[in-house]
């Protein structure tokens, strides 16, 4: 439920957020894994379904409160998701 509010704030302030499906491991390479980045200038979140649920929703807050701070802060958010957002910030990864 996190998990999806967060999304929909992400769509919300423009935020592009890419699933990683699973794919088998290969010898010698981890699988993938959630991560907030840079491609072609546009911020990306990577949310990747072999991470645990925990681990996707502390990096969509984390990718939200460092790249669309500034948007979040005049909104209102229901009570979880702000905390979620504030304990992002507090918590990096």
């Amino acid at each position: 439920m996190l998990l999806a509010a967060l999304r929909e704030l992400a769509s919300e302030v423009g935020l592009r957020i890419e699933r990683v499906a699973p794919q088998p491991a290969l010898e010698g390479l981890s699988p993938g894994s959630s991560a907030v980045c840079r491609l072609r200038g546009q911020t990306v979140v990577f949310l990747s379904d072999s991470d645990p649920l925990t681990t996707r929703v502390h990096i969509l807050a984390r990718g939200l409160q460092d790249h669309c701070g500034e948007a979040l802060d005049e909104r209102f958010l229901p009570p979880a998701v702000r905390a979620c957002l504030d304990a992002a910030s507090e918590n990096p990864v």
